[in-house]
């Protein structure tokens, strides 16, 4: 489990390692090293997705390790609370960035239109929060216009 703090409130999350080992050890590692730790959610899509992982709130972007293989074939569903790594046009593009699900986007999974985004865990505390994200003001390319930060990323026991 991993226990976001922001500047909205926090949420948990739980990771897959059974289904997606490869993403779930990636998004681990990034909270382990402190990487998601003064980023910003930069893209707002409400009744879409929340995105972050990737910039800083000057909307720098962070380095990041090599993109991971892409396990969307893993059979989980982009469902409503699920996070998913995003990724580029480049199927294998996966780093540091992800996204939470706000409604189930099936066009996201596996071969819907695409190879798809992998399903690496769900939010399983503080829906409300990422509720509160999705609801923000946003101006140009769905940046919020107050930045949204993450002060910190922990592991924490479940």
């Amino acid at each position: 489990m991993i226990r976001f703090e922001t500047s909205l409130g926090n949420f948990t999350v739980e990771l897959f390692p059974d289904q997606a080992p490869l993403s779930a050890e990636n998004f681990r590692q990034y909270a382990v090293d402190g990487h998601f730790d003064g980023t910003i959610f930069h893209r707002v899509i409400p009744g879409f997705v929340i995105q972050g992982g990737g910039f800083t709130e000057n909307m720098t972007q962070k380095s990041t390790r090599k993109p991971v293989k892409n396990e969307a074939d893993n059979g989980l569903k982009n469902l409503r609370t699920t996070l998913s790594m995003a990724r580029t046009s480049e199927v294998n593009s996966a780093t540091s960035q992800f996204f939470v699900n706000l409604v189930d986007n099936a066009f996201l999974d596996h071969g819907s239109r695409d190879f798809g985004y992998a399903v690496f865990g769900k939010v399983t505390e503080g829906m409300d929060v990422i509720d509160a994200i999705a609801a923000v003001q946003t101006g140009r390319q769905d940046v919020p216009l107050e930045p949204i930060v993450v002060h910190s990323a922990k592991i924490i026991e479940a």
